[in-house]
């Protein structure tokens, strides 16, 4: 017989601080709880969810008394959408959090000489910031409190409806899977075949409630069927919006299978209900995974791209394209880094991970050269398209791994580099290429980051032979624990 597990339920502990990744903690006997739900300030009842000798993982069954400092989160849909998650927090709270995360992961991980952190920049715009949202269709929809019965929780009643949600038994509702649709919004955490039906999303211009409201209530009033993610049956799949702050509205609708007759009908819906859309498409997406990479987007009106600014720079956005998803803070967080580069004309720019070319280009104008290395092919074919439309001539961008790129021929053509920009995904720079700039030693190297424990992972293996003469964190995601981060190094 299958020994159950031992249901562990720690009372009214006391929560003292935020900890990484946008976990609470409290401290118990000595042993470190993470906690998901809480905010410092609050008393609650904690459901262990994982148990080791000295710390333990949890979240919040029941809160006993409200933190002071929490607020009233502003979306309908908090507790149960994954996203946003520290809508109960004042922003400057926030802020005060993510400056404390970077400067702890700095100091911990790095474990190297470093220089004060510069207060961390914060956004002017906390909501209705985002430029690009996607939406999940399913004939799975997530069940909201009220809609069936908690299992009754251990040791009281849950005193907070807010977190209620977490703890709500889920299921489909009972919709059939060929027709009468379901829902249309974001997938639950944990769950990936449940979609939270979404009436108002708050990180996007109300644009993006328009165009999701409209297509969902035509499908319902049609019994379109909603896509059924473990069958892999129904005929509506994703929206992705893209709407850039020059007013370009971008809309691609993505289906399971070719209905050309309800596609026509459903796509001039959307353009009369929603006259600001700039450019429409649709991709048929007849794969079991829903990325579009591999796939043709078709244009069914407009340019099929839409343009966004940087300053006064404009970069052509397509559909399968990647750009900061936050307009407004990713030009300060270029800004950083150009200011960090503190160019004069005269260097080379090697710009690493350059993507579709969006800093390189944004430094250009007090760079000698620029020369991008990136392994996506399509994303180097936009960066060059992007330089053209800038008029920039000095910028070349290359496809491939910088390790094999970056060989003594290719510096004797192009340049040894003055300064190295790098901007590494979250899991940061391979060690193959830590080794390599060690052994390019460019005088400078801006490091971007997402992530500032695999960046402090990453400076402290380049310190052998650089220092740290700039640390500037950038929030782009208020209401969310992620964290951008500007290190400076020079060379010793």
């Amino acid at each position: 017989m299958k020994k159950q597990k031992q249901r562990i339920i720690l009372e009214n502990v006391l929560v003292t601080d935020y900890a990484a990744e946008g976990k609470a903690l409290a401290k118990l006997d000595g042993k470190v709880i993470f906690i998901s739900g809480a905010v410092p300030g609050d008393v609650a009842d904690i459901f262990i969810t994982k148990n080791k000798k000295d710390w333990a993982e949890g979240r919040v069954q029941k809160i006993i008394s409200y933190s002071k400092e929490r607020v009233e989160p502003f979306c309908k849909h908090f507790g149960v959408c994954g996203g946003c998650k520290w809508q109960m927090m004042p922003y400057a709270k926030q802020l005060q959090y993510k400056q404390q995360e970077a400067e702890q992961n700095l100091k911990r991980i790095g474990k190297i000489p470093l220089p004060e952190i510069l207060p961390i920049i914060g956004a002017d715009d906390d909501k209705y910031y985002r430029n690009k949202l996607e939406f999940t269709f399913s004939n799975k929809r997530y069940l909201l409190p009220g809609e069936i019965a908690p299992p009754p929780p251990e040791g009281g009643i849950l005193s907070n409806p807010i977190l209620e949600s977490s703890f709500k038994e889920s299921g489909p509702s009972e919709i059939p899977p060929s027709g009468g649709g379901g829902a249309l919004g974001f997938h639950v955490p944990r769950l990936f075949d449940k979609i939270i039906d979404i009436e108002e999303c708050y990180l996007m211009d109300g644009v993006n409630n328009s165009i999701r409201n409209t297509v969902r209530d035509f499908a319902l009033l049609n019994n379109y069927s909603f896509y059924d993610v473990r069958e892999h049956t129904g005929w509506l799949r994703n929206i992705v919006i893209r709407y850039c702050t020059t007013g370009q509205l971008m809309v691609n609708m993505i289906f399971n299978f070719e209905e050309e007759t309800e596609r026509k009908k459903l796509l001039d819906h959307l353009l009369q209900q929603v006259p600001s859309i700039t450019t429409l498409l649709f991709t048929i997406n007849p794969k079991w995974n829903d990325t579009i990479y591999d796939l043709t987007p078709q244009v069914y009106f407009g340019k099929g791209f839409v343009i966004e600014e940087l300053e006064q720079f404009q970069f052509k956005i397509s559909p399968k394209s990647f750009f900061q998803t936050n307009t407004k803070q990713a030009e300060k967080l270029y800004r950083v880094t150009r200011d960090f580069a503190a160019l004069t004309g005269n260097e080379v720019v090697y710009d690493l991970y350059c993507g579709t070319g969006s800093i390189g280009i944004f430094v250009s104008r007090h760079a000698k050269k620029i020369i991008g290395v990136e392994v996506i092919e399509e994303a180097i074919a936009d960066a060059k398209e992007n330089a053209a439309l800038n008029n920039i001539t000095h910028a070349q961008f290359f496809a491939g791994d910088v390790i094999k790129i970056c060989n003594d021929d290719f510096f004797a053509t192009h340049g040894r580099p003055d300064v190295i920009i790098t901007d590494p995904p979250r899991a940061g720079m391979h060690d193959k290429l830590v080794t390599k700039l060690l052994e390019i030693a460019a005088p400078k190297i801006v490091y971007v980051s997402c992530n500032t424990a695999t960046q402090a992972r990453d400076i402290a293996l380049l310190s052998e032979k650089y220092t740290v003469e700039k640390i500037q964190p950038v929030d782009m995601f208020p209401h969310t624990h992620h964290i951008e981060c500007v290190v400076l190094l020079i060379l010793k």
